[in-house]
């Protein structure tokens, strides 16, 4: 009866969506490093930690009053709750339960409620042990009173600090990846401890007219020697004593020097993830930027202008030099190959990155970014360069929404300004906004003033406004030239003056601001009149 009890209970754990979603919960509040309600969490415990060891500090010249103590009862309360629930997430009870019985009907043997009971106290044991957890339970000790004693243990509260803090973890993770060299240095210094210990207390005992008078004493005087820290208290008298206190300084700097390398080489080895872990870190507090792959010219360049409209982004780049580069100018950088499925993911192409920009001089790559990009998240926009026409419909294919020839746009600006130095140069100045001008796109819309009308009736000349080129998906345009296909429609530039404008085509115009506002308002109030006359 109780063995189908327990089999029972573990379905109705596994099926269950309310325990499922707590379980959830408290691992996103506890554990999960991209939540921000972790974050949160995280900011609350610091300062409970460090109020409650201020208050044992307090403690030990003032007595507590009834409100204090209570807050001290509560706080500790908070802690052991926090310990249970991270030992409760740490595995699930109900899968090793369901695995055993599973097993037993397979092999047709007796569900056995002790053994699952030991599999289920060796998990729990082994969290118990684990060293973030034995902070916590040493954490909580030090505030029973009846052993004094364990108020020596107020350095562990102090120590579960580490739990909340990112850049600890790292820095233990980074000493982690040197645990054999650490290891073996630990057994070299404490070998040396010993000899230092034995031989100082065999010259410097009292009989020898010394200070040392006890193995204890030896050992302090080792420590504090080996380490180059050098108090004082205890001086060597004798002529072998000091010897060793000369062979102990000597061989202190060099373990000293040994422990140096090997944390700056764990570090150099982690540097590359440190960097990573801060850039994912700034990214997850967006909640839109851009993904530009790619920081040569192309990609200098409109990082420059992203940085100048203060619109957030990321660079990915697999070459050193241009990931040295992005982050000279602060930007924030993946240095990592942007085809991979793992790196895009970790950028966050699927639920904050809003575009991605294929800006390599390789269409090879272009094509792989792509493909990737859009296998990853259908809905993002994709914009690619290509640096060969052939290459351009592959792009298409592979899922581009725009596809950029940067070399064909500037031989068609030379080619058609070629002529006109003053309007080239009046271009070139507003791409580098050393002019007082803008640039805009404007709709076309049905029924509006400029509906039907050509070129020359619109006027541009006389609006003080520069056309640069149409944008339009209607194949009555065909016939014209100066065609650089887009996607699914054309870019005209600079159209001829008997170009007819139709209802759904974007006008891309220079000029003041002033003068485009005014044009486009002239465009929306047509539109309105001729809406209320249907």
């Amino acid at each position: 009866m109780l063995t189908r009890l327990i089999v029972y209970f573990a379905f109705f754990l596994k099926t269950s969506p309310r325990y499922r979603k707590a379980k959830q919960f408290f691992y996103n509040l506890l554990e999960n490093p991209d939540s921000l309600i972790k974050s949160n969490f995280d900011v609350v415990m610091i300062c409970l930690v460090l109020f409650s060891v201020f208050l044992l500090i307090y403690e030990i010249d003032t007595q507590f009053t009834p409100v204090e103590r209570l807050f001290e009862h509560v706080l500790i309360t908070l802690f052991i709750i926090e310990y249970l629930l991270r030992a409760w997430l740490y595995n699930d009870v109900h899968e090793i339960v369901l695995e055993q019985y599973e097993k037993a009907e397979y092999l047709h043997r007796p569900f056995r409620i002790g053994e699952v009971a030991r599999l289920i106290l060796a998990k729990k044991i082994e969290y118990i042990f684990t060293p973030l957890a034995v902070i916590d339970l040493l954490a909580i000790l030090p505030s029973y009173r009846p052993l004094s004693v364990l108020q020596v243990l107020l350095i562990f509260r102090l120590l579960k600090l580490f739990r909340y803090f990112k850049s600890v973890k790292l820095f233990a993770e980074v000493l982690g990846s040197k645990r054999f060299e650490l290891y073996n240095l630990a057994i070299f210094l404490g070998f040396l401890i010993f000899i230092g210990s034995t031989g100082i207390y065999l010259f410097e005992h009292p009989t020898n007219s010394g200070q040392v008078s006890n193995l204890f004493d030896a050992a302090y005087w080792s420590i504090i020697t080996v380490s180059s820290v050098g108090y004082g208290d205890i001086a060597p008298k004798t002529t072998g004593g000091r010897l060793v206190a000369m062979a102990l300084i000597l061989t202190g700097l060099g373990v000293l020097s040994f422990v140096i390398s090997i944390i700056v080489s764990a570090f150099n080895d982690r540097m590359q993830d440190l960097r990573e872990h801060r850039t994912y870190a700034e990214l997850k507090r967006y909640s839109g930027f851009v993904i530009i792959c790619g920081f040569g010219r192309v990609g200098r360049h409109i990082a420059m202008q992203l940085e100048k409209h203060q619109q957030r982004f990321v660079i990915i780049d697999s070459k050193e030099i241009n990931a040295g580069k992005a982050r000279r100018h602060g930007y924030l950088v993946i240095h990592a190959d942007a085809s991979k499925n793992e790196v895009l993911i970790n950028a966050g192409i699927k639920n904050r990155a809003t575009a991605v920009l294929c800006t390599t001089g390789d269409d090879v790559v272009n094509v792989y970014i792509t493909l990737t990009s859009r296998h990853l998240n259908p809905a993002i926009r994709i914009i690619s360069r290509a640096n060969n026409q052939d290459n351009a419909k592959k792009l298409y294919q592979a899922g581009a929404d725009n596809v950029i020839q940067p070399f064909e746009i500037a031989a068609m600006v030379v080619a058609e300004y070629i002529g006109q130095p003053v309007a080239y140069e009046a271009i070139l100045g507003i791409f580098r906004e050393e002019k007082q001008f803008i640039m805009e796109t404007l709709c076309v819309h049905q029924g509006s003033v400029i509906d039907g009308m050509t070129i020359y009736e619109v006027g541009f000349e006389h609006r003080k406004l520069m056309l640069v080129g149409v944008i339009s998906a209607n194949p009555v345009h065909r016939k014209h030239k100066n065609s650089y296909k887009l996607k699914n429609e054309h870019f005209y530039f600079n159209p001829e003056r008997y170009f007819v404008l139709r209802a759904g085509d974007l006008l891309v115009v220079l000029g003041r601001e002033i003068g485009i506002d005014y044009f486009r308002a002239q465009i929306e109030n047509s539109r309105l009149k001729a809406g209320r006359k249907q």
